[in-house]
């Protein structure tokens, strides 16, 4: 009996000794200690919102807790994570009305929100910083390079599955002269989108992505696929498969990881649950595995370009944006969303660069196998 309990009691964070030296935080509220020992970096995150502790360089402190930190969890929290589990198995969160969710409680929060975070071009993905030196470089060479992979060609119908704020569609209709069709669920996004493409051969559809019909030649997919869900991976690909003329390309670009599974990190786990709970609703980061289109279609894999490192520099980024111009926002949110947003991103950063997580470009071709490269 001695043995099970002292294993179903693994120590939490707060067991570390002197978290304050180790991750270099200021403990202000003694409840903080007690929310980390019970739900490890789920309690440190809430803790933090609530103002308990501070640091001086949030990023690192979360890196020294995300990499020093006990792998262990309390009852609680494998309680949490066993709810979780059970949900993704059994029920289908991104399906009808539920699909549009995420919308509504993450990209709808406002445009000034992100206006004053993102780059000029609105890019709320990783940028591709190999031969940039601004944020807005960086994006620009992302989205060039997502063009260069489908390797478009004037006159061509492109489909963007979940096109954001229209940066893609207006950067690859007005430099590569394509038609664009673009699918969101955020009704702020589609009016942004349709406001700055304006002129250009764009449409802009407010859209379950399963619900599109008509062929495409080509069509990208930016960071979009990790609100698709576990128990839909298969029927996105097949949506894509259904979508692409024959020879097309489908350029993915996909954060993947391994979350809340039998082998996954426990406090990288700890902290999706913060990010489920307060961030990202109902999302699903697919292991690399997971990124293999379905036998039964015609998509093969071309090639895969990791770039993990970039998206550290990407979301510090934002948040020296984000805090640079919380004066234009202030009124719109309180003390405790810029606590939070601020977790969020600089935790972000912080798993990213443990090595926890990754994001990548693959391109995928419709038709005869090509020769893979990774």
């Amino acid at each position: 009996m001695t043995s099970n309990k002292l294993a179903l009691r693994a120590p939490a964070l707060a067991d570390v000794p002197d978290i304050e030296s180790e991750w270099h935080i200021n403990i202000t509220n003694p409840r903080a200690r007690r929310r980390i020992n019970r739900d490890g970096m789920l309690g440190l995150g809430e803790s933090y919102e609530q103002g308990d502790w501070s640091a001086e360089h949030l990023d690192r402190a979360l890196h020294k807790a995300l990499v020093n930190g006990p792998n262990g969890m309390s009852p609680s929290m494998w309680a949490k994570l066993a709810w979780i589990l059970l949900e993704q198995r059994v029920f289908n969160r991104q399906v009808g009305k539920s699909a549009f969710n995420i919308g509504k409680r993450h990209y709808d929060l406002g445009n000034d929100l992100f206006r004053c975070m993102l780059d000029p071009s609105m890019t709320y993905t990783s940028g591709y910083w190999a031969d940039a030196q601004t944020l807005a470089e960086a994006q620009e060479a992302k989205l060039d390079a997502l063009c260069r992979n489908l390797d478009l060609k004037q006159g061509q119908h492109v489909l963007d599955i979940g096109c954001g704020w229209g940066n893609f569609a207006e950067h690859a209709a007005s430099k590569y002269g394509v038609r664009v069709t673009g699918l969101t669920v955020s009704e702020e996004q589609a009016k942004y989108a349709r406001q700055r493409c304006e002129g250009l051969p764009v449409e802009i559809l407010l859209k379950d992505y399963r619900d599109l019909e008509g062929t495409f030649d080509h069509i990208a997919s930016i960071e979009m696929i990790e609100a698709v869900g576990r128990k839909n991976l298969k029927a996105f690909y097949r949506v894509i498969d259904r979508s692409l003329k024959e020879g097309g390309s489908c350029a993915l670009q996909v954060i993947s990881s391994d979350m809340l599974s039998r082998t996954s990190n426990r406090r990288f786990d700890q902290f999706m649950i913060w990010i489920l709970r307060y961030i990202f609703p109902d999302g699903y980061l697919p292991k690399q595995r997971e990124l293999t289109p379905p036998p039964d279609t015609r998509l093969h894999i071309k090639s895969w370009q990791r770039f993990s490192d970039d998206y550290d520099r990407t979301l510090m980024a934002w948040a020296s944006n984000f805090n640079e111009h919380w004066d234009e926002i202030s009124d719109m949110y309180d003390e405790n969303f810029r606590r939070r947003w601020n977790f969020y991103l600089h935790g972000c950063a912080a798993i990213f660069r443990a090595g926890l997580i990754s994001v990548s470009q693959i391109v995928y071709t419709k038709g005869l196998c090509p020769n893979a490269s990774a």
